[in-house]
């Protein structure tokens, strides 16, 4: 007769709690060393040595006067520091949103959220010439992430009035509604690239594309605190978001005032999404494939999954953008067509694998 086979005991509270933090941390670590990998790999190579005694020697008030220290705090620190946020912004959008509505097929680009800024911030690169002229200097370089959140709150705002029903959010109206709005996105994005001149034209194309090219200092000022200011906030709703995946009803018995959390949710989501795309155009399914993943590995709890999908988000562009500035040398790819060759297969897997379900 053969000896019993020992059962392992299923993950206790406290086993499962100090799992998170590490996973956490295992996240973090892997942005860093992406981070790395980022300034150093380029048309020109710089070493990690090289970038630490650069960064060190410009906290300590002394520019270093190389060509490496060119590259790397003209070029390449802002390039990264912009992918980064975006790719944090997005994740962390995406999250919410899905949390929101309740549905894993929401994304700040599938329901227009990504496009509505786009077309705002395109009208304000081909028309915002007018208006500069009446703003005082140092307005200059808020306009195009200011208008950029409210378009992103615009069409929000649309979506979620179209798709909510008496019983809850209708996901076939949700997702015909975004396919709805990117379709008008799209159309004013080309009469903007018909009524554009060369220059804007090429920004224009960028931005149909997604890139992460155009990323000024000045531009990086005002956009990085707004990302942050907004996935802070999103952070702040992990409790109430915990509770909406129980149902809304459910959710106010608990003591949540659900209607001011989904106003706040809107507007948090719109701003993180609208800030991001500000300088890079549409970066199309970070916002989708990235809480499916950290959701693998930490689970539905928001309190994990927002900071874990700001996490990888950032590092997730982060690759995407070493590979697309990499990959044809000296030429670059969009960043966008990189993410958009890998979502695209994620977003037909999820369909195939609800279909199965």
């Amino acid at each position: 007769m053969s000896e019993p086979r020992a059962v392992t005991p299923p993950p206790t509270f406290v086993s499962r709690l100090a799992q998170e933090p590490l996973i956490l941390l295992g996240l973090a670590l892997s942005l860093l060393v992406v981070t790395l990998l980022s300034l150093a790999v380029g048309a020109v190579p710089i070493r990690v040595e090289a970038i630490l005694r650069i960064l060190w020697e410009l906290l300590g008030g002394s520019g270093a006067d190389t060509r490496e220290a060119t590259v790397l705090l003209g070029v390449r620190l802002p390039r990264v520091l912009l992918a980064i946020v975006v790719g944090a912004g997005l994740g962390t959008a995406g999250a919410a949103l899905q949390g929101l509505f309740r549905n894993p097929l929401a994304d700040p680009g599938l329901i227009g959220v990504s496009g509505g800024a786009a077309v705002a911030a395109a009208a304000t690169i081909v028309h915002g010439a007018a208006l500069t002229a009446q703003l005082p200097a140092w307005l200059d370089p808020w306009l195009l992430p200011v208008n950029a959140f409210l378009g992103a709150l615009a069409v929000t705002a649309i979506v979620y009035a179209v798709a909510w029903r008496q019983e809850g959010m209708d996901v076939a109206t949700l997702l015909l509604s975004g396919i709805a709005l990117n379709a008008i996105t799209m159309a004013g994005l080309g009469l903007l690239v018909f009524l554009s001149n060369d220059i804007q034209l090429r920004s224009l194309n960028l931005w149909l594309l997604g890139s992460l090219a155009y990323a000024p200092w000045p531009q990086l000022v005002p956009v990085i605190p707004l990302v942050v200011l907004a996935m802070l906030g999103l952070m702040s709703q992990a409790r109430p978001l915990n509770a909406l995946l129980l149902g809304e009803s459910e959710a106010f018995h608990i003591g949540f005032p659900i209607e001011r959390v989904k106003r706040r949710l809107i507007v948090l989501a719109a701003l993180a999404a609208g800030a991001s795309v500000a300088l890079t155009g549409i970066i199309a399914f970070v916002g989708l494939m990235v809480p499916h993943l950290v959701r693998r590995l930490l689970g539905p709890d928001h309190r994990w999954l927002l900071p874990g999908s700001a996490l990888l988000g950032a590092t997730l562009l982060l690759l995407a953008d070493l590979l697309a500035r990499t990959i044809v040398l000296p030429a670059e790819l969009p960043v966008g067509v990189i993410t958009s060759m890998v979502g695209g297969p994620f977003f037909l897997w999820l369909l195939f694998r609800g279909r199965r379900l």
